[in-house]
């Protein structure tokens, strides 16, 4: 991951600077003259910066000053433990200091136990001991002797050099080598010279790795992505910011390339005893044996280890076991493409590498293309191209970068996005296609639908239709995700980086480079045409995509061409026109999604027994003919615009259908009574069927959970509700000309939402509606005469009258979440609301007679009373955002946008109200809106625009204690423009206004909102939480931007919300506390740069 050097000191930023490289600590009586002096001199020889006290200091003197600094700022103690060590209480003094810094510097500790045994270290006893016990003689202070003998303890349990009677010289040699090792470490150099977006990751994760305690534990990092993302990159810049803290390290790069070979496990076992040791002599027969001899040879050694590019959890755990045997505090690098395997081996720290943002991107694109951060001129369009066709993967980044370096010719330009959007540069192909090779032949199948076909459907479709094809999606969609191959939003949609759908579109053109029919799948718009055209298609051809480029494009339809198409079992036609119908369809046909099919019959050779998902939009069929009823294994049947057909048939041989969606079929008159009966449907959803007369009187389908019917305004009864129907939450009937609702309405015990909106003829509700204890949405927008409600959170929209009754009303509403009574003739909003102590959500828009809100629920969290322009009494927003005295503390969301008559203050306390609290988080965005033309006096970074014609400003806002930063208030002053349109309908006028921050070309937080254009000047005041990236002391670039020429933002403000301010509760204090009114005039000062 590449980037600018200026920008990212990589090492530089975490590396301690030692002064020494050793201290030598040592009894001069017993070693000064033999022992100790040749291991100086050879430490000197081999360039290690040594400090060695010769003074001979008085007996009982001190520590000095100059001694204490040396032991602090050496990288590592070596500690010569002799005979007569601890009859010194000079020596024991050094000693306790050293194992101070140890545990408070994380400095290195190498106890070398000459001519003695580290049991008699540990123990105290025989000639050791001897010593020990004459300094007890002459020591009184206990405290300072228990110091002493707590550090010899912990010195002794240290990992060390034991002499045994060994060649003084080769021993000597075997602790200048380790020590070497240390203090030279074998940093891994050879990393892109710049680097973008690399700073702060490093810094995000050392602080995760920081909240382990280092010397309790051994901690594992896994880093996960897809290829080329720049895991390598990372794990290295953190493994070379950690280096200078171990005394053993080891880099093994390429794990899962290197298994490839013979005697794979071995060869990694081997390099990783040498890397460590030193020693290339130690021989290894076996897997089994190397994990022995690794244990043992590491046993209780604080180690670094990376293990880059792993595939394999055998890998990890032939080399590793459970590495529980490792020393306290060693730290466990290891990057994959699997999310799975580090889960398998209970990894607790993991990281997901994403793609560069696109300011890194273009940074790091920039610096290969042109060795500089702005494109040259005349490049900037293609070089927005190239980001879009790289999507943020560094690997892609660099090499297009440099491909395009000193290319200075447009045409050349244009012409290399154009071939690599079909076929991309092989060095990007290979790496991306590392973890496509690793999948089982069913995984590959999925991935290559996915490619050519799937992406960008939701999982549930796309496991449907795989699922018929007998692909496994189940285990197989899972797989790709935890190898990167694929993202499933939270939404549920199933996303692939573009790259990866090149790459396996290119896998699938590889299969016949010269003749498309040969290939599995066809989705290019020049193959497919060339292959029906031409009469080229074969056996081979397992799925078929048309998407022209042109609308509505005409295929020359050659006959026979689906004849030589046997196994095809995708056939998706988005636009295409054809000359004439197919004669042929396929019987191994999974999904048959097809628009403009002009046939009146399906062709006589198709069974459709294997057939799981059809959809005809506008076909010319009249009717679904005999040919349905061998449909069994259909799931899927949608009907789009049909406008031939007058009536759905009988369905009850398809006993697994799960969805029927009928839109726009505009002479369909009659939908059988059998599907009042299918026991697997699941969707039943009918629209803009105008004509739609006759529907299934009864219903008691026992898997329904959806039922929608709108805009079908000839339909005039609801089915009766059977006993069965027991999942069913969400009925939807817009639009319909439905007088009742049947009493059997009650036996949906789990219905959760009920929408009758606009049934203008829909007057009567009955009681059994009262039996929906879940119900908590109700919508009766457009429906005037209803006066009795469930217990529900209701949704009364335009036209729809309050209740009457207001005692029967709070009664049934006592668990009321969310009230809309948007548009009503309210004129005071009643005292009695205050009883709805769950409701969160008040809605009172467009009420144009309403002038007062008094006491509002506890527990509510967002009032909007936007163009409410009689309104001039609220008293909580005084309370709650002047004084700070209101009891509802969950309320931060109040739109007064339009409200005239208002006069609001605010108090600086604001900043903590709109700021999010703890538990659920809840969209802040809209804040607080209301009709003003003054930047608040406590905002310290205001600035005003200098340009009418302006769409954007900036504020840039300097960090010199990010740490305490939580997020950032925004406020801006906004006014219509002479340029919005007096024709538009009211509702019509308005635009929005967006906010981003930024920080070192990185989005931090953004928010935005719409807002309308309402007469006078308004200001937005919001809360901008930022992403918990650690700041280094620099600048916040904010910008607001909006999006029509209708708008002005004329002054802005920023202020900075610490983290202490979340939850404070703050006294009225004049001091503190500054108020300014919207009926103020603005006046100089209050706004500037």
């Amino acid at each position: 991951m590449a980037v600018q050097g200026a920008s990212s000191s990589s090492l530089s930023s975490f590396t301690h600077r030692w002064k020494y490289d050793v201290f030598l600590s040592f009894r001069g009586e017993d070693t000064r003259n033999n022992f100790t002096a040749h291991l100086y001199a050879a430490l000197v020889q081999r360039g290690i910066n040594t400090y060695r006290d010769d003074d001979k200091l008085k007996r009982g003197e001190e520590i000095s000053q100059a001694l204490s600094e040396a032991i602090e700022s050496s990288r590592i103690s070596v500690v010569v433990l002799s005979k007569k060590y601890a009859s010194s209480r000079w020596c024991l003094e050094e000693l306790a200091m050293i194992i101070d810094c140890e545990k408070t510097k994380q400095q290195i500790v190498l106890p070398v136990f000459y001519n003695v045994d580290p049991t008699e270290v540990r123990h105290q006893s025989k000639s050791f001991g001897k010593a020990w016990a004459k300094l007890k003689d002459k020591i009184k202070d206990e405290t300072k002797l228990q110091r002493w003998k707590s550090a010899l303890t912990e010195v002794a349990n240290l990992a060390g050099f034991t002499s045994g009677g060994r060649n003084e010289s080769e021993f000597i040699q075997e602790v200048v080598r380790t020590v070497f090792k240390v203090v030279m470490p074998k940093s891994l150099n050879h990393i892109s010279k710049h680097l973008v977006g690399m700073q702060s990751r490093v810094q995000y994760v050392r602080n995760k790795l920081s909240s382990v305690e280092v010397n309790d534990t051994t901690r594992i990092l896994g880093i996960f992505g897809v290829g080329g993302v720049g895991k390598t990159t990372l794990a290295k810049e953190i493994y070379n910011s950690f280096l200078n803290q171990f005394q053993y390290s080891c880099f093994l790069a390429d794990v899962r390339e290197t298994s490839k070979q013979g005697k794979v496990l071995i060869r990694l076992q081997k390099t990783l005893l040498r890397e460590i040791l030193g020693d290339s002599s130690l021989k290894v027969q076996n897997e089994d044996e190397g994990m022995g001899l690794i244990k043992k040879m590491l046993l209780s050694k604080k180690v670094l280890l990376l293990l880059d590019d792993v595939d394999q959890l055998s890998q990890v755990e032939k080399l590793l076991g459970d590495c529980d045997w490792l020393g306290s505090g060693s730290l466990i690098i290891i990057t994959t493409r699997n999310e799975r395997l580090l889960t398998d081996y209970n990894v607790h720290l993991t990281y997901k590498m994403e793609e560069l943002d696109h300011n890194e991107a273009r940074r790091l694109f920039c610096w290969k293309a042109f060795e500089n951060e702005e494109p040259n001129q005349g490049f900037a369009e293609l070089t927005e191209n190239f980001l879009g066709y790289a999507g943020g993967l560094p690997l892609a980044l660099e090499v297009l970068g440099s491909y395009l370096y000193k290319r200075e010719e447009i045409k050349f330009w244009e012409d290399a996005l154009e071939k690599y959007k079909r076929i991309p540069p092989d060095n990007i192909q290979d790496k991306l296609r590392i973890s496509y090779d690793g999948l089982e032949e069913s995984e590959k199948s999925i991935f290559l639908d996915i490619a050519c076909f799937f992406a960008g459907e939701r999982e549930e479709y796309v496991t449907n239709r795989l699922n018929g094809c007998g692909f496994f999606p189940h285990t197989g969609i899972p797989i790709l995700r935890e190898k990167s191959l694929i993202t499933i939003d939270k939404d549920g949609t199933i996303n692939m980086h573009d790259l990866l759908k090149v790459m396996g579109k290119e896998i699938v053109r590889k299969e016949s480079e010269k003749d498309p029919g040969k290939r599995t799948r066809l989705w290019f718009h020049e193959d497919v045409r060339y292959v029906l055209e031409q009469n080229k298609g074969t056996n081979k051809i397992e799925g078929i995509r048309i998407d022209l480029p042109e609308k509505k494009g005409l295929i020359h339809l050659s006959p026979g061409t689906f004849e030589k198409m046997p196994n095809l079992r995708v056939l998706v036609n988005r636009n295409a026109l054809f000359s004439e119908p197919p004669s042929y369809f396929s019987n191994e046909l999974r999904v048959l999604d097809f628009k403009n099919y002009h046939g009146t019959s399906l062709p006589s050779n198709f069974n459709g027994k294997k057939l799981v998902d059809l959809r005809m939009t506008k076909w010319k069929l009249k009717s679904l003919g005999n040919e349905f009823k061998n449909f069994q294994n259909l799931k899927f049947l949608i009907l789009v615009k049909c406008d031939f057909l007058k009536r759905i048939p009988d369905m009850s041989g398809l006993p697994n259908i799960e969805e029927l969606d009928i839109e726009g079929c505009n002479r369909l008159v009659e939908v059988d009574q059998s599907v009042g009966s299918l026991s697997k449907l699941v969707l039943l959803s009918i629209r803009y069927c105008a004509k739609l007369k006759s529907f299934p009187s009864y219903l008691n389908t026992r898997s329904l959970k959806k039922f929608f019917v709108e805009f079908c305004k000839s339909l005039v009864s609801f089915p009766e509700i059977g006993l069965e129907i027991k999942r069913l939450h969400w009925i939807q009937w817009n639009s319909t000309g439905i007088k009742e609702l049947p009493s059997s309405i009650g036996n949906l015990t789990k219905l959760k939402i009920l929408t009758l909106e606009d049934n203008v003829h829909l007057a009567h509700l009955p009681s059994s509606i009262l039996q929906l204890e879940h119900l908590y949405a109700l919508n009766l927008g457009g429906c005037t005469d209803i006066i009795t409600y469930p217990k529900v959170s209701v949704h009364l929209t335009h036209h729809c009258r309050p209740p009457s009754n207001s005692s029967t009303f709070t009664n049934c509403f006592s668990t009321l979440q969310g009230l809309n009574l948007s548009g009503s003739t309210l004129v005071i909003l009643p005292s009695w609301m205050d009883r709805f102590v769950q409701l969160t959500r008040l809605y009172l828009s467009d009420c144009k007679k309403l002038k007062k809100i008094e006491e509002l629920p506890p527990n509510i969290e967002v009032v909007e009373v936007s163009g409410c322009i009689s309104l001039e009494s609220f008293p909580e927003v005084s309370k709650r955002f002047e004084f700070n005295t209101s009891n509802l503390s969950k309320l931060h969301s109040i739109d007064l946008h339009g409200c005239s008559k208002m006069l609001v203050n605010v108090g600086s306390h604001v900043a903590a109200i709109l700021s999010p609290q703890e538990g659920p988080q809840y969209n802040h965005s809209c804040g607080l809106l209301f009709p003003g033309n003054k930047i608040p006096n406590w905002f310290y970074h205001c600035k005003e625009t200098s340009n009418s014609c302006s769409s954007d400003m900036f504020i840039e806002v300097e960090l010199l204690n990010p740490s305490v930063i939580k997020g950032i208030l925004t406020c801006a002053v906004f006014t219509k423009t002479s340029a919005c349109s007096t024709l538009y309908h009211e509702h019509l006028e308005f635009t929005s206004i967006s906010i981003t921050v930024n920080y070192d070309g990185r989005c931090l937080g953004n928010i935005s909102r719409a807002v309308f254009l309402k007469g006078s000047d308004h200001v937005w005041l919001a809360f901008c939480e930022l992403e918990p990236f650690t700041l280094a002391n620099g600048s916040l670039q904010i910008c607001f931007e909006w999006d029509s020429d209708e708008i002005l933002v004329k002054h802005c403000g920023v202020h900075l919300v610490r983290k202490e301010e979340k939850n404070a509760k703050r006294k009225r204090d004049d001091d503190d506390e500054k108020y300014y009114s919207m009926d103020d005039n603005l006046e100089d000062g209050d706004v500037g740069d």
